[in-house]
């Protein structure tokens, strides 16, 4: 709501950014009035500027999958580098000749290395974009897809984000201590007026009536249905009465009609009301609405059910402030009969003697999935809090109302925030606080820096320029779409387009997927790549012959992981994302879990695919028929080892293969390219591939399902470490 400047208030000089009411701000709207001003600052000295300043040059936080990415390349080029070093060293102690030596250790570092990954990765987060795209969350930076999912802590605007940004009449209480609520909430007139036992107010209702006529009266707004539409245009506080009004049958044309206006005095910030001048019955009756502090004195009698009586002041004061502190913006509504002297202007004078019909209040209404969503982020781990500047009741009302906070002592105000003394002070502060009211943009940066000291991966929602350094320091910046700014928008890593709290929270679930789809993938390729690994360090060892050739190796890669990994990606949600806890930040990609996973896969993998090919040498056939059954295998290990990958935590057969047909068809795809190789002369001659007897691929998809059973095995002996993982 706009705010009245006064030029002649003179206030303390470390007075709170948002009391400075004798000073204008550059970037600003101005409403009404007419001034003179005087510049004190410029450019970047401006509240503005400093805006810009904390903008410029600032790099934005690196994502978290960019962190645990960059940490597992690293451990993956040390440990393929060392087991090709030691590779290469075995092969040389026992004679083998330097190519060969150099073609296996170029063979097993391709092997090892998740080359696919890169693919793998940007068709998991780009899917992930899409999904996110679809629940209104625009991602500007590819990267953030995985960084929402990953936020421990979400700072959010109140107005427009978890309230609908239209002010709306929701109370009305007349002098006689009777009350209604209003239900419904924005510019439709959608809802019905009920009293304290929910039921609808007796008709008919004369104060009812005489409180409607007189917000209908006394009003410049329009409201009307076009085009099989509602449609309203004017001031926030007009259009909210004449939705109020409507629900309770008083239609403003037809009061209008009836009641012709004579004059009016319109609505001043120096005065806090206005007045309308009507007919009725050959009367001429004055309306009047506005503040409390200007209307009490205009009123002598106030109406009740039995009729006017005398005025008790005390009495609507004490309705006002309890309104007030509920966090309602209370408006004050009165009329009178006025006598006129023929040519006579009406004015502010002629407004005495009138009657108090009542008091109504109105808020910004908090939008109906927001409490629901901010019980799904409790219940996923994350933390939330609300940012604002407004004044510290109505914040905290708000918020008990979205059940965000449990007492008064998690309210922290920007004064507060100004007078600690040190980091640490500041730290404890923001610790304790999940709504922080009536805070300036400088104080909204520095709270997302010290919810990041205290170790929280932050999202950080806002939609003007003054939030753009907040959304720029945070892991992830989420601009609103309908309200935001340009400045916002440009700054933030990911757009609202709905400007719906709930949206959030629907592109953390999405985020958490395109993680987990992340994690999947990397599985698979490294565990793959891990068995190849031992599968040739146990043939070494053993002083065998090298189960696969080079360039077998290479295809084994290209028609498996090239083609499973990217169907992987694709991977929709398990259903269970918003009931787990968030990863923890300094967690890597190989946490406990997947590195137990990875070595049992590994082993099972390759020691079966090394006592295949031992036995197959064993019982007669030729090297090249060896490994011709040794690579099937392979390749029937990992079409298998693709749908234990669906999952960390659910058994494979809990899975329909429906849900990822791009997953079932790129596997028997990766399948039939290897059998269509085997009958292909100038393949086969290449890889040295020779076709096999449907017995004998029978007998080997069996031994491949030994890695599905002991992945069951392993998931079904340890649920509650999954769980917690």
């Amino acid at each position: 709501m706009p705010v009245q400047k006064i030029a002649d208030r003179v206030l303390e000089s470390d007075a709170f950014l948002g009391d400075r009411i004798n000073m204008l701000f550059a970037g600003t709207l101005l409403i009404r009035g007419r001034g003179h001003g005087v510049v004190t600052t410029t450019s970047l000295s401006t509240e503005l500027g400093h805006i810009a300043a904390d903008v410029l040059g600032k790099a934005p936080a690196k994502a978290p999958l960019l962190v645990r990415m960059e940490a597992f390349t690293h451990r993956v080029a040390i440990i393929v580098g060392l087991a090709a070093l030691i590779m290469a060293g075995i092969a040389l102690s026992r004679g083998m000749p330097l190519n060969e030596i150099f073609l296996l250790a170029v063979a097993l570092a391709v092997s090892a290395i998740p080359e696919g990954l890169p693919v793998a990765l940007t068709v998991a987060l780009a899917i992930g974009m899409r999904r996110m795209a679809r629940r209104n969350v625009i991602i500007r930076r590819l990267v953030a897809v995985e960084a929402l999912g990953s936020c421990t802590f979400i700072a959010t605007d109140k107005t427009g984000t978890l309230t609908a940004n239209q002010l709306t009449a929701r109370r009305i209480i007349f002098p006689n201590r009777d009350e209604l609520e209003v239900t419904g909430e924005g510019n439709k007139p959608e809802g019905t007026l009920l009293t304290p036992q929910g039921t609808p107010p007796a008709e008919p209702n004369p104060l009812l009536q005489r409180l409607c006529q007189a917000a209908v009266l006394t009003n410049d707004a329009f409201l009307g249905h076009r085009n099989h539409d509602w449609v309203s245009h004017g001031d926030a506080v007009d259009i909210a009465l004449l939705v109020m009004a409507h629900k309770a049958g008083i239609i403003q044309t037809e009061s209008l009609n009836a009641t012709p206006e004579q004059a009016s005095i319109p609505f001043e910030s120096a005065r806090l009301f206005s007045a309308s001048l009507n007919e009725i019955n050959g009367e001429t009756h004055a309306f009047v609405k506005g503040a409390l502090e200007p209307l009490l004195p205009m009123c002598t009698q106030m109406a009740t059910a039995t009729g006017d009586t005398t005025l008790n002041r005390e009495l609507i004061v004490e309705q006002t402030h309890t309104l007030a502190s509920q966090g309602f913006r209370v408006l004050t509504l009165a009329s009178g009969k006025i006598k006129l002297a023929p040519n006579e202007v009406f004015s502010e004078e002629h407004l005495q003697g009138l009657t108090l019909l009542g008091l109504v209040g109105m808020i910004d209404p908090l939008r109906t999935e927001a409490k629901a969503a901010i019980i799904a982020c409790r219940k996923a781990g994350i933390e939330v809090a609300m940012v604002t500047g407004d004044h510290p009741a109505t914040a905290l009302a708000i918020a008990q109302e979205l059940e965000l906070v449990t007492h008064a002592d998690q309210l922290v105000t920007g004064p507060e925030l100004q007078q600690a003394e040190d980091t640490d002070a500041f730290d404890r502060l923001t610790r304790r606080a999940r709504v922080f009211a009536r805070v300036d943009p400088r104080q909204k940066l520095d709270i997302v820096k010290s919810l990041q000291r205290n170790g929280h991966f932050v999202a950080v929602s806002g939609d003007g320029a003054n939030d753009a350094p907040a959304l720029q320091a945070a892991h992830v910046g989420a601009a609103m779409g309908r309200s935001g700014t340009d400045v916002a928008r440009e700054t933030a890593s990911l757009i609202i387009t709905d400007d719906n709290f709930s949206s959030i929270v629907a592109g953390v679930e999405e985020g958490r997927v395109a993680y987990a789809n992340v994690r999947k993938v990397i599985f698979l390729l490294v565990s793959t790549g891990a068995a190849e690994l031992v599968l040739f360090t146990l043939a070494l060892l053993t002083g065998q012959p090298l189960p696969l050739l080079a360039v077998q190796l290479l295809w084994l890669n290209l028609v498996t992981n090239g083609i499973q990994d990217v169907a992987l990606a694709f991977e929709p949600a398990e259903g269970d994302e918003l009931k787990r806890p968030p990863r923890p930040p300094q967690e890597p990609i190989f946490n406990r879990l997947m590195v137990e996973r990875v070595i049992i896969s590994a082993l099972v993998i390759g020691s079966t695919a090394f006592l295949l090919f031992q036995w197959l040498l064993n019982h007669g056939y030729s090297l090249d028929e060896a490994r011709n059954g040794t690579l099937l295998l392979m390749v029937l290990f990992e079409n298998i080892h693709v749908f234990n990958s669906r999952s960390e935590t659910r058994s494979a057969f809990r899975h329909d293969p429906l849900r990822n047909p791009i997953l079932l068809i790129g596997t028997l795809m990766a399948q039939l390219v290897h059998i269509g190789a085997m009958y292909t002369p100038w393949i086969s001659d290449v890889l040295r591939l020779q076709p096999v007897s449907p017995q004998l691929w029978l007998e080997l998809l069996g031994l491949a399902l030994i890695v599905l059973v002991t992945m069951e095995l392993h998931k079904a002996i340890h649920p509650i470490q999954h769980n917690s993982q």
